[in-house]
């Protein structure tokens, strides 16, 4: 069963996926939105949903780091009630804290990839953490 994992952010929502038996991720792409605007890259989430035979979807929930919750887990709690009402898929939340950190530092160290190419590719790297931590954490979607 492949489960996506969302990093969703004002502007963006990195995207990965899992393979067929739930063990590793992938990253898939960034989706471009305006929360502002009230753009929240849905048709184009559906797609990726669609192609890739999703089951389930896997959110960031960007915590503070006193373990309480602010503004941008708000966000990413209402993201998740769009997936659920427009795709009738089960949500499921996995903690954020440090995964774009440790993206940043993986391309940093490992990748040596350039300030502009980290910004290009850091949402859809970050899902990946988040997914990854989340498959290791539980194995399936826990919801």
């Amino acid at each position: 069963m492949r489960i996506l994992g969302l990093d969703v952010g004002s502007r963006t929502v990195g995207v990965a996926v899992s393979d067929p038996m739930g063990w590793t991720a992938q990253g898939v792409e960034i989706i471009r939105i305006n929360e502002d605007a009230q753009e929240f890259g849905l048709l184009r989430l559906g797609e990726i949903i669609k192609e890739k035979q999703a089951k389930g979807v896997v959110l960031g929930l960007p915590k503070n780091m006193n373990n309480s919750e602010g503004p941008r887990a708000e966000a990413a709690r209402n993201y998740a009630k769009m997936v659920e009402e427009s795709f009738g898929l089960p949500t499921d939340f996995q903690d954020e804290r440090l995964t774009t950190v440790q993206a940043e530092r993986m391309l940093i160290e490992e990748a040596d990839v350039s300030r502009k190419k980290r910004k290009q590719v850091i949402d859809k790297i970050a899902a990946e953490f988040i997914l990854q931590n989340y498959l290791d954490a539980n194995g399936k979607l826990t919801k």
